[in-house]
């Protein structure tokens, strides 16, 4: 009995792994669509607050208007991006000269000989391959935008039908109650991470871009996007976000100085609005474990590529805050959480 059940979960996560590698040009923008679509909700639900707002803008209303500054953002900033990274690849060569620079000076301070070294890793180091990709993944994703607003349209469109549904399947079994309990439950602790986590994310981005563009490093919305991206990923995401531009600032203008504004001016926006701004904010909800975090990054980002390590930390808190709701998964939302807060 204990072979043909391992067995049979074996197949299963075969053939999900099988949808999730081949159903990519379906399940990718369906699953960003569902987090636009918690978004855009949880800004519906803050419109609600204001009682004028509530009593005479219809819902529908408020629903295009929050769906069109989300998306017209997602736009704007896409366009810019893919702009600065075809800057970032046409400039490379230009950087490289300043790597001997650097070498030069640290042999001088710490005497220490890494001129061949760093031009070994410059001679095999891509830079322009992984820009490339990383443009690859942003047309791609732009591409696929008609098809992302489609899914969230009928996302709409189905939420009002999906309570009368509910109540037909489980009505009968007295269970109504309690499936749409925890339905609500799900919802609202997705909303409530999606946004606050954007918010408390889009803050660090905008004190971190001002500060690289004191600086002058090049293609700031570029770095800044990074940052925002990795401010996701628990422990090790804004670390990796201080360093990439820090090193960059040092490759670009090939001195200490600007590199190091940029390390403790980025790192420390990163320590204040982490320890101060996002407890108050964010409360208690669900952060996932660091270990976590890294191995579903590795994971989603085999499957999907770049796209997939973006999307990796809001699909595995999605996981815990659907399994903290049922007995049965309790256990594993519990492994799968930082302090075992569910």
């Amino acid at each position: 009995m204990k072979i043909y059940s391992v067995a049979s979960w074996m197949v299963v996560a075969f053939l999900m792994l099988f949808l999730l590698v081949y159903g990519e040009p379906i399940i990718v923008p369906f699953v960003i669509a569902i987090l636009i679509w918690f978004v855009v909700k949880k800004m519906r639900n803050l419109l609600d607050k204001s009682l004028f707002i509530q009593k005479y803008i219809p819902s529908w209303l408020k629903t295009g208007l929050a769906s069109f500054v989300i998306f017209g953002g997602i736009f704007f900033i896409g366009q810019m991006l893919t702009s600065n990274i075809q800057s970032l690849g046409n400039s490379y060569n230009e950087y490289v000269v300043n790597i001997e620079q650097i070498a030069i000076k640290i042999n001088e301070i710490f005497n220490i000989n890494l001129t061949k070294e760093l031009n070994h890793f410059v001679a095999n180091f891509d830079f322009s391959s992984y820009l490339q990709s990383l443009f690859n993944s942003l047309s791609e994703l732009l591409g696929n935008m008609v098809m992302i607003i489609f899914y969230v349209v009928f996302l709409f469109v189905e939420e009002s039908l999906f309570q009368h549904k509910i109540k037909l399947i489980f009505e009968p079994n007295n269970r109504f109650e309690k499936v749409s309990g925890i339905l609500q439950k799900i919802d609202k602790s997705m909303s409530s991470y999606i946004s606050l986590k954007s918010l408390v994310s889009l803050l660090t981005t905008t004190l971190s871009y001002f500060i690289m563009l004191a600086v002058g490093i090049d293609s700031p919305l570029f770095w800044a996007f990074l940052i925002f991206m990795f401010n996701f990923i628990p422990s090790i995401g804004p670390i990796l976000g201080t360093l990439l531009p820090s090193l960059f600032c040092l490759i670009q203008f090939g001195t200490f100085t600007p590199a190091l504004v940029v390390l403790f001016g980025v790192g420390g926006v990163s320590v204040l609005v982490g320890s101060l701004v996002e407890p108050k904010l964010m409360g208690n909800t669900l952060n996932i474990s660091p270990l976590v975090a890294i191995i579903s990054l590795a994971l989603w980002g085999s499957i999907w590529g770049i796209i997939g390590m973006l999307l990796s930390v809001p699909i595995t808190v999605a996981m815990i805050i659907v399994f903290s709701q049922f007995p049965n998964t309790r256990s594993i939302a519990i492994l799968l959480s930082e302090k075992g807060r569910v």
